[in-house]
């Protein structure tokens, strides 16, 4: 897996996999599936499927990063589903009625996707069932678990992405110890540590690949735009801004909120997607934008989204 992901690299592809529910509203259909059972499930997909599907989550991510795709900055959105080929074909009129240009797919007929992230050397999975989500992070992918509904107030053109910081973008390390040993311990670790980098999280990746085909375009009216939104405050804010410095990441808006409830912010960024570890924050975040749960850290509380 690691070697495909290298290649893409080389390539500067970015190449994002997503579950069909994460990218369509498919709660009707799944209702059916799970009170009725697979056969009641077929027959709905076949009697409507000319019946465009409304969109999904990651709708509006994918529309736009396929709004930027081109020769300098190729990128490729693969769709990953649990659909069988037989009932797909819904999905994909759908694709094509709002042209999108998604042209690879593959259907596992049940079966988890997660193993093809790798294989399609993807930089980020997003789909609507937890358990694949955690063992392609368990793999070392960027990996998000679908939560939440379409933004409410939503930039027409740019897309916009915000991510919260440990256990996403840097590793769990300092929240570790926040968890065993308390704020005091936790703030007197990130004041000792200010100018040591924290490491990678799993979307560290991610979020430089993004970066790549941000820097491509000029720095006004730019299509893309970032935000860092995360619970730390003074002083713990240091050791953020100088890790991501050696990294070399540029973030265009950052939020320090010192446990601040954070919906409200990423409602007057207007995320297409807020991506954090944090049950509570995802809760708050998915009143108002499409949100990702990275159930990656010692305090993640476990989402048991349907299957």
């Amino acid at each position: 897996m690691k070697n495909t992901v290298k290649k893409n690299q080389e390539k500067n592809k970015l190449v994002i996999t997503i579950s069909s529910r994460a990218l369509f509203n498919l709660d009707e259909s799944h209702k059916i599936f799970k009170e009725q059972g697979v056969k009641a499930y077929t027959q709905h997909q076949e009697e409507n499927e000319k019946v465009i599907l409304k969109p999904g989550v990651g709708f509006s991510l994918v529309k736009k990063l396929l709004a930027l795709n081109t020769s300098q900055n190729p990128i490729d959105v693969i769709l990953l589903s649990r659909n069988s080929a037989d009932t797909s074909l819904r999905i994909f009129n759908s694709i094509e009625n709002y042209g999108l240009n998604i042209s690879k797919a593959a259907f596992t007929r049940g079966e988890s996707t997660h193993n093809l992230v790798g294989a399609f050397g993807a930089d980020l999975f997003l789909s609507s069932n937890y358990l694949d989500v955690q063992k392609a992070l368990e793999s070392g992918f960027a990996a998000a678990s679908i939560v939440g509904s379409s933004s409410q107030k939503q930039h027409k053109t740019q897309l916009r992405i915000a991510f919260d910081g440990d256990a996403v973008i840097f590793s769990d390390e300092s929240e570790r110890i926040f968890q065993e040993k308390g704020l005091k311990a936790f703030i007197e670790n990130e004041k000792n540590s200010a100018n040591i980098a924290l490491k990678a999280g799993p979307f560290k990746c991610f979020v430089m690949s993004l970066q790549r085909i941000q820097s491509s375009f000029p720095t006004i009216n730019n299509p893309i735009r970032t935000a860092l939104i995360t619970a730390r405050s003074a002083p713990s804010h240091k050791r953020v801004i100088h890790t991501m410095r050696k990294w070399g990441i540029r973030i265009d808006e950052s939020f320090f909120l010192g446990g601040l409830e954070k919906g409200i912010f990423l409602k007057e960024f207007s995320a297409d997607i807020f991506f954090d570890d944090q049950h509570q924050h995802c809760q708050s975040a998915s009143k108002y934008v499409p949100t990702g749960h990275v159930p990656n850290r010692i305090s993640s509380q476990k989402i048991m989204l349907d299957k």
